[in-house]
């Protein structure tokens, strides 16, 4: 069982009321990565050979299409991963955080505005049971005009990815082994 879903990207230009928001996120952030981190256990894994397969294969996409090549960015890494363990550790599959934030705001509180005076972040999700190898991934996604579009928008400079496998994951994954990617886009000028 293979489900896939896509949020376009957003921009944020009000630096002063950003910047703000983001100092209080920052704050937020590190207290929840610290109880992410700790939460993790055996039933859940991350799967790095997964998320490298995936950053490769995105940029050999891009550069078959004369686009730019994304740099891995760690903020966006620890974005995805927040995302993706949550998802397989409260059993949903959606682009809003469990709580009901937009996908935009918790991208924020880990790859903020900073000085910059443009931002905007997108992102992919998957999911597989039990596991999806990274062509197939990419094959979902070109599949799919809204991930698609994602892939090959112009403006993203950086990615995040994190795939994790969750073996026995909650609510619509009924009890299943799953593997979750999520990709985050982001650029900041």
């Amino acid at each position: 069982m293979y489900l896939s879903g896509c949020a376009d990207g957003v921009k944020m230009t009000d630096v002063r009321a950003l910047r703000l928001a983001v100092s209080v996120a920052a704050l937020v952030a590190t207290g929840f990565l610290a109880a992410s981190a700790s939460a993790t256990n055996k039933a859940e894994r991350s799967m790095g050979t997964l998320n490298q397969q995936v950053f490769v294969a995105v940029n050999k996409f891009r550069a078959a299409h004369g686009l730019a090549r994304l740099r891995e960015s760690p903020a966006l890494d620890r974005s995805a991963r927040q995302h993706s363990l949550e998802m397989g550790r409260v059993g949903y599959f959606a682009h809003p955080s469990a709580n009901g934030t937009a996908f935009w705001r918790r991208i924020r509180n880990f790859y903020g505005m900073g000085a910059d005076s443009y931002w905007s972040v997108g992102e992919n999700l998957l999911w597989a049971a039990p596991t999806v190898s990274s062509s197939k991934a990419m094959k979902m996604w070109i599949a799919s005009p809204p991930h698609l579009a994602n892939l090959m928008a112009k403006q993203w400079r950086q990615i995040g990815v994190s795939a994790v496998h969750v073996a026995n994951a909650p609510g619509i994954y009924d009890g299943m082994p799953v593997t979750i990617i999520t990709t985050d886009f982001g650029v900041r000028r």
